[in-house]
């Protein structure tokens, strides 16, 4: 088993993978409050006795709803890189101080093994018949 220690992260590195992580997360996130918005929005305009003010509200839930699919996943993207980039500083500037995280690894695969020596070349002594 090799021990390592994690001194310092690349903050434009982290800040760009938490916010794609973060951009999947506000997809979905939007998608069920997007869809939810939509749902009700539907509900209202055609349950509702067929007034002019009636079908007005659950035509806006719907744009609303259109508006969170998209909305959230680049709010949560522009957020999370923002976030990233905070957390990886403060990580380095507190592993300058303590000296970072320790972590074991340990190979999956079978310990190495040196290929066989090479076969020495030599020509024929007699020619071939």
């Amino acid at each position: 088993m090799a021990e390592m220690t994690i001194r310092r992260f690349s903050v434009m590195s982290v800040a760009k993978m938490h916010s794609l992580l973060m951009f999947v997360m506000g997809l979905i996130i939007g998608v069920i409050y997007g869809l939810g918005f939509m749902f009700f929005g539907a509900m209202i305009s055609a349950l509702a006795p067929h007034g002019e003010g009636q079908a007005a509200g659950g035509i806006s839930s719907i744009i609303i709803g259109l508006v969170i699919m998209i909305a959230f996943p680049i709010f949560y993207a522009i957020f999370g890189f923002i976030a990233g980039a905070i957390g990886a500083l403060i990580y380095n500037v507190a592993a300058g101080v303590v000296g970072g995280v320790k972590f074991e690894l340990e190979s999956v695969n079978p310990e190495y093994a040196p290929p066989p020596a090479p076969q020495q070349w030599a020509p024929r002594p007699y020619p071939a018949q």
